[in-house]
């Protein structure tokens, strides 16, 4: 019996800020995006699919997730 799936997205934005540190939104995002992970690992949640999107002035994070659907 094959299981049915159930999927949530959970988008995270960022934006840039006058500063010498290159990386300081993947350094804040990083913190942000392992607390998602966990949180939703604890629900049965395993992380399927990433995407970033950048504007200029930010960055959207995209996390997809699906678990077992439970019944």
């Amino acid at each position: 019996m094959k299981s049915v799936k159930e999927y949530k997205l959970e988008s995270l934005i960022y934006y840039s800020k006058l500063t010498l540190d290159k990386e300081h939104i993947l350094k804040a995002s990083s913190k942000d995006i392992q607390e998602k992970l966990d949180e939703y690992s604890k629900d049965g949640w395993r992380l399927v699919s990433t995407d970033v999107e950048d504007f200029g002035i930010g960055m959207y994070f995209y996390l997809y997730f699906e678990r077992d659907r439970k019944y």
